[in-house]
This record gives C-alpha cells, sequence and structure tokens, in this order.
C-alpha cells in the first residue's frame, strides 16, 4: 500500500483587488487629512493599480473635526460669528439631516486670535455658542461639539450666554467677556438657554479627564498655553471656583469636578452642567460620526497617521482610535506621519504593525512640512509593496481582536 502524501495546507492569498482603508488625521501645519489620504493612496495606486482605496478622512474631536465631518458628506453650513477676542470671523458647523458638528477651535480657537495675540482673561468662548445657536434655531436636533485648541479660560460662560444663559453681576446686568470677568458674577438665570436647547442632545468630543479647577484644572494646566502669568492663572482659577458655585446655586448640582469639566478652558463645564452634554473619546465620537466601522468591511490593510507619533498617540489620538477600531476585526494596520518617536514595542502595543515617516525619505524637517504632499506618495509606494504584493507581508502582522 503506497505511502499518505502529507498534506499540504493551502495559503490564503489576498483577493486579486485589495481594499485599503487610508483614516489618517491631519498633518498639522502641513496637510488636512484628505490631502494625507489623497497622496498616500496616490503612492499606493503606483505599486498596486487594481487597489480600492478607501478615503476616510478622520480627527480626534479638535481642529480637523468639521474636515473630517465634510469629507464623510456632511454639508459646510457658514456662519458668522463671535472670534475669541469679539471680533467677527467667519467659520461654519457641518450638517447631515438633523445633526450639526461644531467645532470650537474653528471659531475660538487659539489660530483665531488676531495677529496671534495671546488674550488670556479677556477671551471668550461665545462664538462656539453662536454656532451651535444657528444651528439649532435652523432645525438640527443633535450638536456635536469637537472641543480643543480654544483661546479662552472663561469657564464655558460666554458659549451658554450665546445660547440664552444670562450670568448677571450685583447690579442686574450682563456678565462681560471672559474669565477676568467672573468674579463679578452674582446670579446665573438658565431659562433662556433652557428654551433654545429644548430637545436637543449635545455631545462632546473630549480626549483630557481634567476638573475645572484646582492643581489639575483649567487655568493651572491651559492657561499658561494661553498667555496667563502665575498671577493670572491663579485668578482663572479664583474665577472658575466662582463660576461653579453660582451655577451649583442655579442647577443644584456641582460638576466642577467631573473628568472633562476643564477641557478647552471650562466649555467643558459648561456643556455638562448648564447643556446636560455627553463627554465621549473624540476618536469615538468622529469615527462613528464618519461610518468608520462600515467602511472597514472588506479591507485588507488600514494605513492611519498624524504629522507626529509620539507618546500621545498612544493615549486618546486618532491613530490610536483607528489601530483600536482594525484591530477588533483582524485588519492589520500601519501608519505614516511627518516623523516618529515611537519604537516598535510602542507601536505593536497600539495595533500598529509598522510606522512610515517623511524623515525617513527627506531628512530636511521643513521640507517634509512643506513638501509632505510630494514626498507621501513614496511612503504610500512602500506601503503598498510591503503590505500588498505577498502573501507574507500581508498576513504576517495581522493584529488578533
Amino acid at each position: 500500500m503506497p505511502p499518505t502524501m502529507p498534506t499540504v495546507p493551502t495559503l490564503p492569498t489576498l483577493p486579486t483587488m485589495p481594499t485599503v482603508v487610508i483614516a489618517s488625521d491631519k498633518f498639522k501645519g502641513s496637510l488636512t487629512a484628505a490631502e494625507v489620504a489623497r497622496a498616500v493612496g496616490e503612492g499606493i495606486r503606483r505599486v498596486v493599480p487594481d487597489a480600492e482605496v478607501r478615503d476616510v478622512p478622520v480627527a480626534d474631536g479638535g481642529d480637523g473635526t468639521l474636515a473630517a465631518a465634510v469629507a464623510a458628506g456632511y454639508t459646510e453650513v457658514p456662519v458668522t460669528a463671535a472670534g475669541p477676542t469679539g471680533e467677527p470671523v467667519d467659520t461654519c458647523y457641518a450638517r447631515r439631516d438633523d445633526v450639526a458638528v461644531v467645532e470650537s477651535a474653528d471659531v475660538s480657537g487659539l489660530v483665531r486670535l488676531p495677529g496671534g495675540r495671546l488674550a488670556p482673561t479677556t477671551a471668550t468662548s461665545r462664538g462656539t455658542g453662536e454656532v451651535i445657536g444657528a444651528a439649532v434655531r435652523a432645525g438640527c436636533r443633535r450638536v456635536v461639539l469637537g472641543i480643543g485648541g480654544s483661546a479662552c479660560t472663561d469657564g464655558g460662560a460666554g458659549l451658554v450666554q450665546a445660547l440664552g444663559a444670562r450670568l448677571l453681576d450685583g447690579n442686574g446686568g450682563d456678565l462681560g467677556d471672559g474669565g477676568g470677568c467672573l468674579p463679578a458674577l452674582a446670579s446665573v438665570d438658565l431659562s433662556g438657554l433652557r428654551e433654545l436647547m429644548a430637545g436637543v442632545r449635545v455631545t462632546v468630543a473630549c480626549d483630557v479627564d481634567n476638573p475645572l479647577t484646582g492643581p489639575t484644572g483649567a487655568a493651572a494646566v491651559y492657561g499658561p498655553q494661553k498667555g496667563a502669568d502665575p498671577d493670572q492663572v491663579a485668578a482663572l482659577d479664583a474665577a472658575l471656583r466662582h463660576l461653579a458655585d453660582r451655577v451649583a446655586e442655579a442647577t443644584g448640582r456641582d460638576h466642577r469636578d467631573d473628568p472633562g469639566a476643564g477641557a478647552a478652558g471650562g466649555i467643558g463645564f459648561a456643556a455638562l452642567a448648564m447643556l446636560d452634554a455627553e463627554l465621549r473619546p473624540g476618536i469615538d465620537l468622529v469615527l462613528d460620526l464618519v461610518g468608520f466601522h462600515d467602511r472597514l468591511e472588506g479591507a485588507d490593510l488600514v494605513v492611519t497617521g498624524e504629522g507626529a507619533l509620539d507618546v500621545q498617540t498612544l493615549h486618546g489620538k486618532a491613530p490610536a482610535g483607528v489601530a483600536a477600531a482594525a484591530r477588533e476585526r483582524g485588519i492589520p494596520v500601519v501608519a505614516v506621519c511627518g516623523r516618529n518617536s515611537l519604537d516598535r514595542d510602542q507601536l505593536r502595543a497600539a495595533g500598529i504593525r509598522a510606522a512610515y515617516a517623511l524623515t525617513d525619505i527627506e531628512p530636511d524637517v521643513q521640507r517634509c512640512i512643506s513638501e509632505g504632499a510630494s514626498l507621501l506618495p513614496a511612503l504610500g509606494a512602500r506601503i503598498a509593496t510591503e503590505h500588498l504584493t505577498s502573501h507574507d507581508s500581508a498576513t504576517a502582522g495581522r493584529v488578533a481582536p
């Protein structure tokens, strides 16, 4: 009887047309998330012309959130609102059906300061409230608010005033703009705000867990970034405590110590205490917003990224969130970036198989920033060569769910 021949296992192969999802954040100061996706996709197609490339620009809830929503099919709705120092700025919200996406950085952010001049005690969040109000008056019943990058430390006072709240001084007059005015607050009347916001659900994209006040609060941690000196930090912290006291008197609830209350100079506090908002991790919220999980269907590879991969990336930034979502589906993930300071073990722990940095192919950092769009296709081509053209390279790094 002839010997039985051993069975040779059949190795799975990639489909004829591999599918790649490119879900990168922006390269700050260089490229938008959509531009990153286009450039990387161009490089992939140079090597694998028949690849199906799905562009899904993402953000972590800060600047870039509006752009991610628009790229996902939301419609831009122009609005003129008050910038952080009161001057009018042209901004927008993004709308789909009755959902509005508002980005505080685009109206009340540091980037909106005239001439870049910091205004630690007078900058206001009023414009963010004006944009929310415009969306609500236009019929939106759900507001997704991305916070981060704000120029103000006003506890969200300007935001709620723009939505109809009355913050009154001892003479019954309306409080002025900025955290520096908060010590004069005598009473809070939320009746106008509640009338406008009745039936509106607010969800806030928030990636920090700072309380409103104290040594890890909005003024102490973020005030110096907004130009506050030590005396101003102390004064702003006291002002925020005073605001929290008056709001607690008006609502019967004290949210000053809630995780995230200190986000965006206290906008997180205003959202929690006066808008009854839900705070969610920014990247998780954005991934739901852009339908990322549906776009993973049938994907063979996910490419994520941001301008700099570093230890902050591991704590709620877009690449970590994208990698976690892909990991649940058993889809391998690689990253593109301007520069990378994470080692192999850190990348693997985050579910990222490999990182491809512009500084690997161009040591001049300024050229990486100014010419990123022309350099990134080379990284896309490397990714395609190493992860899409052979069974071994495509499957060896597959992340187990």
